[in-house]
């Protein structure tokens, strides 16, 4: 089955290492061709067009993927999954989309929610030989507030360094022993539906 993945970050960013991994994992017969849109803004004006695209390449579905919150929030900055999903629609709408297979998944608040979702990565990704840690377990990883905020603290109280999401995001769901945790992120398990057309 061939899928298009519409995803807001560049080139081989966090997002789409993160989610072409996973689609992977999840169901080996697909064949993903991931289309970036650099930032929130533009994939929510340009998705359409590039639905489009994979759809005429081929795609039996599309599912495009994207952070509640930008990359960069401002302080009090509110964002609503409502809006732009009517926005998305509505972009989708004026590409004659309307009722075509195109899925929406949106994260809350962000990807890294999904990291957080399972302590064993986390222990095994900051632990050394010498410096074993131990990271507590959080049952419901999307209801947290900036949740790339508690990542970088772990990372930060951990002595790793910094957290960069190019570098370690992947690294951390790679480094999940199954997915008994990170499926219990209710939009995690909208992904696998969308891209499989198979509930979790």
């Amino acid at each position: 089955m061939k899928v298009g993945l519409i995803l807001e970050c560049g080139r081989g960013g966090p997002d789409e290492q993160v989610c072409a991994y996973l689609a992977r994992c999840i169901a080996s017969e697909i064949e993903l061709t991931c289309v970036t849109l650099v930032n929130k803004a533009w994939l929510m004006a340009e998705c359409g067009a590039a639905a489009t695209a994979l759809l005429r390449d081929g795609c039996e579905r599309v599912v495009i993927v994207w952070d509640l919150f930008p990359k960069w929030r401002r302080p009090g900055e509110t964002h609503c999954r409502g809006r732009d999903r009517t926005e998305i629609i509505q972009t989708l709408a004026n590409a004659g989309l309307r009722s075509r297979p195109v899925y929406l998944v949106c994260i809350e608040e962000e990807l890294e929610a999904w990291l957080l979702s399972d302590e064993r990565a986390l222990s095994n990704i900051l632990s050394t030989p010498a410096h074993p840690v131990r990271v507590s377990r959080l049952r419901h990883p999307e209801t947290l507030r900036n949740p790339k905020v508690r990542l970088l603290k772990l990372f930060q109280q951990s002595s790793r360094g910094r957290y960069n999401d190019m570098l370690h995001a992947v690294r951390i769901v790679q480094a999940m022993p199954d997915f008994t945790r990170i499926r219990r992120c209710p939009s995690f398990a909208r992904f696998v539906e969308r891209m499989t057309g198979r509930p979790l």
